[in-house]
């Protein structure tokens, strides 16, 4: 793939202004009050991972309307966590097998690898949390489910979800260090979670979004034909006229919104090559970034795999140097 977005020089300032509701806030609040009032403490249950390194644990925790959600909860053996890293997946995946543990445990961290509910349907991880919430004709996949109105769209209980993550992380592991990380959908859950964890009290050190999906729906479902972006126009090509009230929607769940709001240090990512998050849409979220304390590497002839290895020695550098 080529270059197809802006130049370097331009996407460094590039700041979209994307519609902001004004009862955003007040959206938030009251879908997480909503959500809160429903949880109920974890179920944690270790389990034989095959590994002596890394100790595992199956955590199912409340979100959304207090539905259950499955999380693997790794931490290192025989020593205490330095801090917590809570994980979130790339659209389609799953949480994987208890013995995927990658790298952060192995760090010296307590690890929160989170269940994306519905999905884990690809990328050989299966994922172990349904949705139990239905939704008005949609097109295939996630991206226009509940589409008609913020309060029924999939990606509100996904972020409350996110956001109960972030707690019941907190919760396991005190008086360390917390992140917030994940590539693609990951990376755009670590932004809305970022930003509302915070809003709710939690002590966020860091952000860590890779290639993140979800920001800056405007131009991302105008300027590529590549999926999932492609859902929401393959909806608006069949349901005409209805431009207005689906932007409007997503404009509640927009990476650049909630990055608005996310005053923590961060480090991004951004391949230059990326048909699938779009480079413009990765800075729009990033120059909108509310902290100053924000970094961003740049992977000029990758594509949707962004720094991959690269990018998470990156990560690792940049954590230690805050724990």
């Amino acid at each position: 793939m080529a270059l197809f977005d802006l130049p370097l020089e331009t996407l460094r300032a590039y700041r979209r202004n994307v519609p902001e509701p004004a009862d955003f806030d007040a959206f938030w609040e009251a879908t997480l009050a909503e959500t809160h009032a429903a949880a109920r403490a974890p179920r944690i249950e270790r389990v034989d991972s095959g590994l002596a390194l890394v100790e595992t644990s199956d955590v199912t925790f409340s979100g959304f309307a207090g539905d259950p959600i499955r999380a693997w909860w790794h931490v290192p053996a025989a020593v205490a966590p330095r801090a917590v890293v809570v994980e979130f997946n790339g659209y389609s995946g799953g949480r994987g097998l208890a013995h995927e543990v990658g790298s952060w445990p192995l760090a010296g961290y307590a690890h929160l690898f989170v269940d994306t509910r519905g999905q884990g349907w690809h990328h050989s991880r299966p994922g172990a949390t349904p949705d139990p919430h239905g939704s008005a004709p949609a097109s295939p996949g996630k991206m226009t489910q509940g589409i008609e109105d913020p309060s029924t769209y999939y990606y509100r209980r996904v972020f409350a979800d996110a956001v109960r993550a972030v707690e019941t992380a907190r919760d396991l592991v005190a008086d360390v260090p917390l992140f917030i990380t994940g590539g693609s959908q990951g990376g755009g859950i670590t932004i809305a979670a970022t930003a509302l964890a915070g809003a709710s009290g939690v002590d966020v050190a860091g952000s860590l979004p890779d290639v993140p999906f979800l920001c800056d729906f405007p131009r991302a479902t105008t300027i590529t034909d590549a999926m999932p972006y492609r859902e929401i126009g393959t909806y608006l090509a069949t349901n005409r006229g209805a431009e207005e009230r689906t932007y409007r929607t997503l404009s509640y769940f927009d990476g650049v919104n909630f990055s608005r709001r996310a005053s923590v240090p961060a480090l991004f990512s951004v391949a230059l090559m990326d048909v699938i998050c779009p480079p413009s849409t990765v800075f729009s979220a990033y120059n909108s970034w509310a902290s100053d304390e924000r970094e961003i590497e740049v992977y000029p002839f990758n594509d949707h795999e962004g720094g991959g290895a690269f990018q998470r020695r990156a990560q690792l550098d940049w954590v230690a140097k805050r724990v």
